[in-house]
């Protein structure tokens, strides 16, 4: 079941999500004051908060700015002008700053200052400057005359590093750089009520979910990866496939498949954003864009989910265009609508099981409340007085 716009709104108050600035503002009974909902101010309670669409609202309704937040200003041009310069300073540094040495020269806190900078990039600083290395070592890589010329150009400390932090490249950096020479790649092929499927898995997780021809697939995989060893699965792939088959047949149940997801810094803050979005629920690509702190860019948010290789295990069917019609789907239009229908179908059903539970809940605990006499009374009729009777007699 979809949440309501309230309860939406509450959620980001309660986050202080500086994304919804602008959007909405709240106001406190009890204090008459109205607030961004990044405002830092103390919590208040949700039954003396009112939701207002504009500062105006806010006011013909009786309640005055917040002095701490400014609300009835404009957007807090100095936090993005603090995340801007962070980014630069990321950008621009051999070993990227830490949290305290950003949020320093910004005056900010550094818990203060994480929050401003997720908000608007995305990812928290140490994030965001892992996804920089990881795009410069994939550059390096391809023209740098050694593997150790290209971890150092990336700007990590040492070889060892860039090892270590085998999720910047899904293998080892000499292994990327010879098209992924050495990497064991298994696949297997699978049917499904929405058609044959291509699971392909490395030892990090599962790298490719698509529906279509497995023939097809297959060379695709061996043109992502020339030099990899791909070969058929074994019994583990089959057991991950299993679990692969019964998402799609039942895609709003949680699934905690290991996955194995290679993209640019912002297709992964892209594909964060679909796995936390409801099942049973769908977005447009303009609220996506700005969930992921980029609202002008739907266009390229439309993109990123287009390149997505995990198909139901990273969700974009759930992506739709304004007006709520579904786009397009690079499996098919057809297979989009039905995992939609069998995801909203799943929600009402366990919606109603909610509601059966919590009727039976509360008419067990009013039963509990009431004494033995009532229950007789209840069952008879109220004979026991007439005994009592008798016995005194």
């Amino acid at each position: 079941m979809s949440e309501s716009p309230d309860e939406a709104r509450w959620r980001a108050v309660r986050r202080r999500d500086a994304a919804a600035d602008g959007r909405f503002v709240y106001a406190v009974r009890t204090t008459g004051v109205y607030c961004r909902p990044s405002c830092p101010s103390r919590p208040a309670r949700r039954e003396n908060v009112s939701f207002h669409g504009t500062p105006a609202a806010a006011e013909a309704a009786g309640f005055r700015p917040c002095r701490r937040c400014r609300p009835d200003g404009p957007p807090d041009t100095h936090a993005d002008r603090a995340v801007r310069e962070a980014c630069e300073r990321i950008h621009a540094a051999t070993t990227p700053p830490d949290l305290a040495t950003l949020a320093l020269a910004t005056g900010y806190s550094p818990a203060h200052f994480q929050r401003l900078f997720k908000a608007r990039v995305g990812l928290s600083p140490k994030q965001y400057a892992l996804a920089r290395r990881k795009a410069r070592l994939r550059a390096a890589l391809s023209g740098a005359r050694s593997v150790t010329d290209a971890i150092y150009a990336a700007g990590f400390s040492a070889s060892s590093r860039a090892y270590a932090d085998g999720g910047a490249l899904g293998m080892s950096p000499a292994r990327y750089r010879k098209g992924a020479a050495g990497e064991s790649i298994r696949f297997t092929a699978a049917r499904s009520s929405l058609g044959p499927l291509l699971v392909a898995a490395t030892a990090r997780g599962v790298c490719m979910i698509e529906f279509g021809d497995p023939g097809r697939l297959v060379a695709e995989l061996a043109r992502r990866f020339p030099r990899a060893q791909i070969a058929p699965g074994d019994a583990e792939l089959a057991a991950l496939v299993r679990r692969v088959v019964a998402l799609v047949e039942a895609p709003g149940v949680r699934s905690e498949l290991p996955l194995d997801i290679r993209g640019t810094a912002f297709q992964e803050r892209v594909w964060r954003a679909l796995t936390r979005i409801p099942p049973g629920e769908t977005v447009t690509y303009s609220e996506l864009a700005r969930r992921v702190g980029r609202p002008a860019a739907a266009r390229a948010v439309a993109q990123a989910c287009a390149a997505n290789a995990l198909a139901v295990a990273v969700p974009c069917h759930r992506v739709v265009r304004r007006g709520g019609g579904a786009s397009g789907y690079r499996w098919g239009l057809a297979r989009k609508q039905a995992l939609l229908a069998r995801e909203l179908a799943r929600a009402e059903s366990t919606s109603v099981q909610k509601t059966h539970r919590e009727a039976a809940g509360r008419s067990t605990a009013g039963a509990r409340a009431q004494g033995p006499e009532a229950k007789r009374a209840a069952r008879g009729g109220g004979a026991s007085a007439p005994r009592r009777a008798a016995r005194k007699g």
